[in-house]
Order: structure tokens, then C-alpha cells, then sequence
């Protein structure tokens, strides 16, 4: 990890937040030409994807499905990452695909995906949406009591033109409390299961999605809903699934960093004294992430046992999870000042793409895991702001004043770690007609030091 002493530290420089790294980043951060290679390549700035994490990050959910003895489901959230590499690893690994649009949908199908594991949610659908679903077997969580009138119309036309097919559904939950737009109340809830024709819908279960990352909240939701997948039973329903979302925490940071920074964060840390707002960051620490929440899911109130026991199958559709440390956003350096804050010397770098690449920036945040200057040589400790290529004053890649080992030189690249959740294309756009960054595809195969790439789709 690069760990700037911090003893060298001055009041308007941010404390190092070092990323986690795999063992596949440090090999290709230790190549002394490839990244080169690739930016010389493509002369923009681009995202590389390393599928064969994703492979270990779905695997790692699966095996903590097997300790627990749940019968449990994988959905990958596509919109966390419009990659057909990351589409490819789910197939691999068993995964499905959680869709909502057209597009999300056939792009699945196109990367080898059955249509039985898609599921597809979103507020109301399209009718071209739910007829491709009903077509394709997808399992479909409806969101509303218009959408199962939809629902039942787009089966009916289907069976008419000579087609028996069942519609398979969820019925997305609104959670008590919430004043969330989406999902059913439980009035709403009672009416919908009772108008399911199991002759045209096959009710499968129920779904819900929470904010934020608390564990406990998404057990005592799934164990309330048990009753109600029982109940649908009794009035001849499958009910034999429940959805719990997503929303696993990935841990960015050691804990160490996270909490100097949360405890030490000073507006003199930023160009032009701009802070986010303190609680405006994702938590970049998260003390039980991805699988280890799933498993913490599962242990609250006995709630394995209190599916296995009711044969109920626990579905999850992480986004950001399954792409934990499975890819990163490279920009080349190329134009730079010396600018003085508060009596001190700060570099302010301009690179070849925009703050478009890395979504947290226009939430009013700050991505904090600090992208690495490569090639990697040490010098001086020189705090940095990072911005971008447009016209825009707000175009900013790190506001935040970033401890760099040596000051930048025209010509070097910035590599964004773990940037394949949600960051990389989520915002993109062709402002001023800059190319949308292409991604890239690395593979390696065993035994081998050296990678091969490709242009994902």
C-alpha cells in the first residue's frame, strides 16, 4: 500500500486513504509497461475490469449460502456496471442478472444468460418490458397494483395468440415506516395476492429493498414476511422466495484510515476550502461487507433456520458487492500548476477525462480511496487535486488535496482503485464530445505474471 508518512503531512493535505488491493492490482501496478501500453493505446482515459474477482466475489456469497444451509439466489445488479465481462462472469459462476429496462434485459440474454435468471424490477414497467419478461420466464417483481393489471392484460393477449406462458412474480414490499415511492402497503399487499390467478401468474414470493447498510433491519424484514409467504400458500400460491435487495457494504479502506480521516476532515483538505458535508460519504469502512453481512443476516433471530425450516428460498441482488476490488479507472496526467493554500505548495492536475467517470463526485461528495500516480517511484510527498478536462470549474476528480509520493509529471497516469461499482459509467456522458471511456478486459491465466487484455464488448 502506498502509506505516505504522516509525519510529513501538512494542514491542507488529506490523510492517506490506501485502497485494499488484490493480489491481481499489485501485479498489474508492478508492470512496468502494460498500463502504459494500454493508455498509449487508446490515448483517453479508460476503466480496466478483471472478471475472475467478480467469479471469487459470487462464489464467496454462495459458500456462505452452503455454511448457513439456506437455499439462497444470486441476482447481479446491472446497473452498477454496464460491463458485458462482469454479465459474463455471473454466467460462470451461476449468477443471475437483476434488469430494469429493455436494454439491461437483452444485453443479459446477449451475454449468455437465460431468461429463467433474470430477475427484473424498477417501478413501472413498460408493457414491452413485462412481455419480454413473460416471454423470456423471467421472474418479475411488481411494484404496484397498475402493474399487475398490466400484468395480467400483456398474459391474457399472450395466451390469445395461441402462447400458453405463466407470468412468475414477487410482490415488492413497501417496508413499514418508509416513505420510499416504491412498493406495495400491506393493504395493497392483501388485495394483489388474492387477485393472482395462479392459472395466468405464479406467484413466487415477495421482495423488498432497504437504504442503506444495516443488517439487521433486512433480517427482521425477510423474517416478517415469512408468515405472509405461508399465507399465500394456503390460497394455492408457490410463495416459496423472498427478496431482500441489495445493498451489502464492500470495505474500501483499512478501518485505521477511514476513521482518521472522519475524525480529522478539515475544510483546508480540499481546493477552495470546499468540504462535502460530514455525512454526505459512503462509508468506506464497512466492518462486515458483502458476505460477512449476508452471513450476519442470516445468524440475526435464527433466521436460516426459520427459512430452511419453511422451504423458503433467500434471493440477493448485490451491485457494488459482486464487483468489490474487480476493477479500476486509469487517466493520464496531462497538464498541471503550483497553486498555494493556507502558506502552502499544492499541485492542481488536469487529465484526459472527466469527474463523470467517478459517479460519488456529482452526489455532492467525494470519492476517497486514493487513486495511485504510476509509474510508481518515490520523491517528495506533493499534495494534489485532481480535475478535469472540461470547462466546468465543478469538473473536479479529488477535490480533496491527495498525499501523492512525488509530485505528477505530464505524461503519468492516475489509476482510481475500485472503481467497477457503480463509479465507472453510471454518469458517463459525451460532454464536449470526449469519448466515453472504453473498458477494458484483463485475464491472466495461472502460473502467468503477465496479463492479456481485450475491449469489453
Amino acid at each position: 500500500m502506498d502509506i505516505t508518512d504522516p509525519a510529513e503531512l501538512t494542514e491542507i493535505t488529506a490523510t492517506p486513504m490506501p485502497a485494499h488491493r488484490d493480489e491481481w492490482e499489485e501485479l498489474l501496478l508492478a508492470d512496468t509497461e502494460l498500463l502504459g501500453r494500454i493508455a498509449s493505446t487508446i490515448d483517453g482515459a479508460f476503466h480496466v475490469l478483471f472478471p475472475a474477482r467478480i467469479v471469487q466475489n459470487i462464489k464467496a456469497f454462495q459458500d456462505t449460502f452452503v455454511r448457513y444451509g439456506v437455499n439462497g439466489r444470486i441476482y447481479y445488479g446491472k446497473k452498477a456496471n454496464k460491463g458485458a465481462s462482469v454479465v459474463r462472469a455471473c454466467r460462470t459462476a451461476g449468477a443471475g442478472v437483476d434488469v430494469a429496462s429493455v436494454g439491461e434485459f437483452r444485453a443479459s440474454l446477449g451475454d449468455g444468460i437465460a431468461g429463467t435468471d433474470l430477475v427484473v424490477t424498477g417501478p413501472a414497467k413498460s408493457d414491452a418490458l413485462l412481455a419480454l419478461a413473460v416471454r423470456e420466464g423471467a421472474l418479475i417483481a411488481v411494484d404496484g397494483p397498475d402493474e399487475l393489471d398490466h400484468l395480467h392484460a400483456i398474459v391474457a393477449a399472450i395466451t390469445a395468440a395461441g402462447h400458453e406462458l405463466t407470468a412468475r412474480i414477487l410482490l415488492r414490499v413497501l417496508p413499514p415506516g418508509s416513505h420510499s415511492r416504491f412498493g406495495l402497503t400491506g393493504e395493497e399487499l392483501d388485495l394483489a395476492v388474492k387477485r393472482v390467478d395462479p392459472n395466468s401468474i405464479s406467484l413466487e414470493g415477495f421482495s423488498f429493498h432497504l437504504s442503506g447498510y444495516r443488517s439487521i433491519a433486512r433480517a427482521e424484514l425477510a423474517a416478517a414476511l415469512i408468515p405472509r409467504c405461508l399465507e399465500a400458500r394456503g390460497l394455492g400460491h408457490r410463495a416459496d422466495t423472498l427478496s431482500i435487495g441489495g445493498g451489502f457494504g464492500v470495505d474500501y479502506v483499512p478501518e485505521a484510515a477511514w476513521r482518521a480521516f472522519i475524525d480529522g476532515v478539515n475544510p483546508a483538505w480540499f481546493h477552495g476550502d470546499r468540504a462535502p458535508a460530514p455525512d454526505s460519504y459512503y462509508p468506506y469502512h464497512c466492518p462486515e461487507p458483502g458476505p460477512d453481512m449476508l452471513a450476519a443476516i442470516l445468524r440475526h433471530d435464527d433466521l436460516g433456520d426459520r427459512l430452511r425450516t419453511a422451504g423458503i428460498t433467500l434471493a440477493i441482488e448485490p451491485g457494488r458487492a459482486l464487483l468489490d476490488r474487480a476493477g479500476s479507472t486509469v487517466f493520464t496526467v496531462q497538464g498541471r500548476k503550483t497553486r498555494t493554500a493556507h502558506g502552502r505548495d499544492y499541485q492542481i492536475l488536469t487529465v484526459n477525462g472527466t469527474s463523470l467517470s467517478l459517479s460519488e463526485q456529482w452526489f455532492n461528495t467525494e470519492y476517497l480511496p486514493d487513486p495511485v500516480l504510476w509509474p510508481r517511484h518515490t520523491g517528495d510527498m506533493t499534495p494534489a487535486c485532481v480535475g478535469g478536462t472540461t470547462c466546468l470549474e465543478d469538473d473536479m476528480l479529488s477535490r480533496r488535496r491527495i498525499p501523492l509520493p512525488r509530485p505528477a509529471e505530464i505524461g503519468d497516469l492516475l489509476i482510481y482503485p475500485n472503481t467497477a461499482g457503480y463509479q465507472m459509467d453510471s454518469n458517463e456522458s459525451a460532454f464536449h464530445d470526449l469519448p466515453i471511456p472504453p473498458k477494458v478486459e484483463l485475464s491472466a491465466s495461472d502460473g502467468n505474471a503477465q496479463f492479456g487484455w481485450r475491449f469489453d464488448r
